[in-house]
């Protein structure tokens, strides 16, 4: 991962929206600056030729236009230092303040065709004599209600275009000062997103490399901290992993050596010309014994690999379950006989036939009922409860045997946790019983008190045909 290309990403962003946001502003508070000097502008020049109006239909309202502006036009000029212009009721100019004389009104002139309806009105825009801007207000002239013509003050811009030149002028620096202030900012923030995230990767980057004791030190409480704290959780369960497989090598490769040292032992005996067929038979028989435990083993150790990755199918198959409780209480009868175990099956008269992988399912049964009478005592008992429960086929299998401790409970089902009793072994039994138990969509739990036994419940949903449930009053 580019670091410096996030950083890089992450300060163009920042200042993308900075100076979009300066932009903005700028160009909204000109046009409300400007808005503001013209509206005043024409306020004033509106008051001036309400003044002016005003006097005249006072005092000269009786005399036509045209001789009032011959006889009295100081008194339509004398209150404003703007250009004067005055129209008749036709629109012909009667009078300017800069040069007098007679034309119609040109196109452009909105604002006195509005006056000459009865409105005042404002226009801006650009004059032959000026180079600058102006603005022209026209005023109605009334003889009472009848609108003898118009009065139209005109003023250049400059001025005020100076002054909101240099305001702009102004503002702009203080955007460019915003820019930088907000570019050096950015590059800081932008150290607050990337430098976690470079921590972080630098551990993944050691953890990789084998160092699975280093942990993410992010302690924060955003969105970062709980990746750091995921991250770390993630790396403790990996390393417990490791730890867990570690034994497992461990464990297996001491199960694999103690029968094949026996068999070795006994090969060693039996090749000698001296043994007699007594001792023939009892090495071969042990022979045969050790082959099958390791047969027994390897056959686990692949059915767990295969279960695991995903790669075993299920053959499920409509079974009577009978025959299933059947086949477990005549397989573990003689062995739990010959240990003193008192073990009992009970099931309902007539289970139903059921859509399950009957081999797998003897599997479970077997590997749990072989722990209840493994890690009981002489004369204690295992009981085995078959039942339907709603549409669920429920299996508890019960001991009072030695028991599991609260800290070892959560995690006998883990892949290669071997507990702590003399007996475990490989730590993949019933991992593979909760993997088979998961393929049937049921559920595997198990519970224990350190030296007062077991109970596991084993519970399926009840599927008698490929898609159809069955039902327990049907």
């Amino acid at each position: 991962m580019n670091m410096k290309s996030i950083k890089n990403k992450l300060v163009v962003n920042f200042m993308a929206i900075v100076i979009t946001i300066v932009i903005l502003l700028e160009f909204l508070f000109v046009i409300l600056l400007r808005n503001h000097y013209y509206d005043n502008t024409a306020i004033l020049l509106t008051n001036q030729l309400k003044m002016s109006t005003d006097f005249y239909s006072k005092y000269c309202a009786d005399i036509p236009l045209k001789e009032n502006v011959v006889s009295n036009v100081d008194s339509f000029w004398n209150r404003t230092n703007a250009q004067v212009e005055i129209f008749d009721n036709e629109g012909n100019l009667l009078m300017d303040s800069l040069s007098i004389g007679s034309e119609k009104i040109s196109n452009d002139s909105i604002d006195i065709k509005k006056a000459l309806a009865g409105e005042p009105a404002r226009w801006i825009g650009k004059v032959s004599y000026d180079n600058n801007k102006v603005m022209a207000v026209s005023y109605p002239i009334k003889s009472g209600d009848k609108v003898v013509g118009v009065l139209r003050y005109i003023t250049s811009l400059s001025e005020i275009n100076n002054t909101l030149n240099s305001i702009i002028l102004l503002f702009i620096i203080i955007g460019i000062v915003v820019i930088a202030i907000g570019a050096v900012l950015s590059y800081f923030l932008a150290d607050g997103v990337v430098n976690p995230v470079k921590e972080l990767t630098e551990v993944a980057e050691h953890f990789a490399e084998g160092n699975l004791g280093i942990r993410s030190k992010n302690k924060s409480k955003d969105e970062f901290g709980k990746l750091s704290s995921t991250f770390n959780l993630m790396a403790d369960e990996l390393a417990e992993r490791d730890r867990l497989k570690s034994e497992f090598i461990s464990s297996v490769s001491h199960e694999l050596r103690t029968p094949l040292t026996a068999i070795k032992g006994w090969i060693i005996t039996l090749n000698n010309k001296e043994t007699d067929k007594d001792m023939l038979k009892l090495g071969f028989d042990i022979i045969e014994k050790e082959t099958d435990r390791l047969t027994n083993m390897v056959e686990e150790l692949l059915d767990f690999s295969r279960l695991t990755s995903g790669k075993t199918q299920l053959k499920k198959a409509v079974t009577d379950f009978d025959e299933v409780v059947n086949y477990i209480r005549d397989y573990l009868t003689p062995r739990a006989n010959r240990e003193n175990i008192d073990f009992q099956v009970v099931s309902m008269q007539k289970m139903p036939s059921i859509l399950i992988d009957a081999d797998r399912i003897k599997q479970v049964l077997l590997n749990v009922i072989d722990n209840a009478i493994k890690f009981n005592n002489s004369g204690g008992y295992v009981l085995v409860n078959v039942a339907i429960k709603k549409n669920y086929l429920v299996v508890i299998v019960e001991d009072n045997g030695c028991g599991i401790s609260e800290e070892e409970l959560p995690r006998v089902k883990e892949k290669f946790y071997k507990g702590k009793n003399s007996k475990s072994q490989n730590g993949i039994g019933l991992s593979i019983c909760d993997e088979i138990i998961k393929l049937h969509d049921g559920t595997f739990d198990i519970q224990s008190e350190l030296g007062k036994g077991t109970k596991v419940i084993i519970s399926i949903p009840i599927v008698i045909d490929e898609g159809e449930l069955y039902e327990e009053n049907k």
